[in-house]
């Protein structure tokens, strides 16, 4: 179940008593994503949503250069200096000092701040809660500092905080949905464009269920980068005898048939990656049409696709997306994230939510031996201040 999050009361004592009164409390909200997964950095479709789960953020500006941030849910401080921003081996600070980085890169100067942090959003769960904190200090010091900064020029911030200082070759959508979402609205985003178009989220009866498999990952340390290498490659092949693609997002399978070795690593990456963009436009068009099963069958190809041609399912989660398939009555089910670990998205009718939840745990403890956590969502709107 869904752990509430009380701000107010978790958060906002410590804060005054350590740092004083606040300038400003930002929320911002974890991701899921209807389909279009390993889509985004092949310039690709994507069908993301900001959730209820989210990470708060407590700031105060200083003038002397000094940091000083506290992890509440870590119980760790972080202290330094603006001036000396050095990559730290705890993790999650390089975040904020990324940040800083991109601002200041960028000509705005940040003169030191205090910060606490804290929330409910699950971390390594493939809820995309690194690209909800850095949206969150960006969004946060753009308000305290007042530099007017548009919204879309810190969504590209945050990508590049990742890109440069974290290392890791994400995609725009995590960001994206993390600052554009909508209450009770999907965001069809064209990443190519960051063209958007809003798709209202009527489930007429059905929910959207996580289940949380407790694998964490580690997208930096894993075989994430080395998936949009293998794109990159297929591109070439494919430019060969079709100079027009520019990214897999312009190729076809046809093309990928003439002009990549069947069966090969580079093939499957880049068939898995054509079809999927497939789904998303097909899901985008079932959604306003109210065909819940249409898009349900495109939650399951998309995760056979990531289990059998991207190859980064896990057999975690590949288990509960079969105990959904087996159960004949949910209406679609797939692995979320980058791959490696986290959460399973399930589609069902909310009549069979308890039963459903009560069968996999069970199953769930007896094949792995350790619990399954499932968390209750709704579809809200981007970060913002309190």
């Amino acid at each position: 179940m869904t752990k509430e999050y009380n701000y107010s009361s978790d958060l906002l004592p410590f804060f005054h008593q350590r740092f004083g009164q606040p300038d400003c409390i930002v929320k911002s909200p974890g991701r899921i994503n209807l389909l279009g997964e390993h889509t985004d950095y092949n310039l690709g479709y994507v069908m993301p949503a900001a959730i209820d789960l989210a990470i708060y953020i407590v700031l105060n500006r200083r003038e002397d250069n000094k940091l000083h941030w506290f992890a509440s849910d870590l119980n760790q401080y972080y202290e330094g200096r603006k001036d000396n921003l050095i990559f730290d081996n705890k993790g999650w600070p390089n975040y904020w000092l990324g940040a800083i980085l991109q601002l200041e890169k960028s000509g705005y100067t940040v003169t030191g701040f205090n910060a606490v942090v804290a929330g409910n959003l699950p971390v390594g769960a493939g809820l995309s809660s690194s690209a909800a904190l850095t949206c969150g200090i960006l969004f946060a010091l753009n308000k305290t500092f007042d530099f007017k900064i548009p919204i879309l020029r810190l969504i590209q911030m945050a990508q590049a905080t990742e890109h440069e200082f974290i290392g890791l070759q994400c995609g725009i959508m995590d960001q994206f949905a993390c600052m554009m979402g909508k209450a009770d609205q999907l965001i069809l985003l064209d990443c190519r464009t960051l063209d958007h178009r809003l798709i209202p989220c009527h489930l007429s009866g059905m929910e959207l269920l996580l289940l949380d498999t407790g694998v964490k990952h580690s997208l930096a340390s894993s075989e994430y980068n080395g998936r949009k290498v293998e794109c990159q490659e297929g591109v070439k092949l494919i430019q060969q005898k079709y100079p027009v693609v520019q990214s897999l997002r312009d190729a076809s399978e046809e093309m990928i048939i003439h002009t990549i070795p069947a069966r090969t690593k580079i093939y499957k990456r880049c068939l898995y990656v054509v079809q999927e963009n497939d789904r998303v436009l097909a899901a985008a068009r079932q959604l306003l049409q109210g065909d819940m099963i249409g898009v349900g069958q495109n939650m399951f190809a998309t995760h056979n696709g990531l289990r059998d041609l991207y190859e980064v399912s896990f057999m975690e989660a590949d288990f509960l997306v079969s105990l959904a398939l087996e159960t004949g009555y949910i209406t679609g089910a797939r692995m979320m994230g980058g791959g490696f670990g986290g959460c399973v998205l399930v589609l069902l009718a909310k009549e069979r939510r308890i039963e459903f939840i009560e069968n996999c745990k069970k199953r769930y403890q007896q094949k792995f031996n350790r619990p399954l956590f499932d968390y209750s969502i709704k579809i809200e709107k981007g970060a913002g201040l309190l």
